[in-house]
């Protein structure tokens, strides 16, 4: 069994590299697209949404609701991609170590 101090030191390790990795995934930023990338959102790998392009021939005030479709489904993709990006810094972090079931880390 290790001793407490080691434990300590392991802890305080873990959040230090857990206050980096959520410097790191503020600064990263995914996209993601809808109809054929004529909608693009670009989110923070904090979730925050930094961007959305959308392609001018969409921009028909008779049919707003294929272009509300389309950035429900591209901000969707990018929050996908966010969370995918996450989960694979987290396996870095803990070097693989599977967390029980509903835990999710950042806390």
């Amino acid at each position: 069994m290790k001793n407490i101090g080691q434990i300590m030191k392991q802890a305080q390790q873990m959040q230090t590299k857990m206050a980096e990795l959520q410097e790191q995934l503020a600064g990263l930023e995914v996209s993601g697209s809808a109809g054929g990338d004529m909608v693009q959102v670009t989110m923070s790998g904090k979730g925050e949404l930094r961007g959305v392009r959308i392609d001018p021939s969409l921009a028909n005030p008779d049919d707003v609701e294929v272009l509300e479709d389309l950035i429900m489904a591209a901000a969707n993709d990018a929050k996908s991609k966010v969370e995918v990006r996450v989960q694979e810094e987290m396996q870095k972090l803990t070097g693989g170590l599977d967390l029980p079931p509903g835990m999710q880390l950042p806390f």
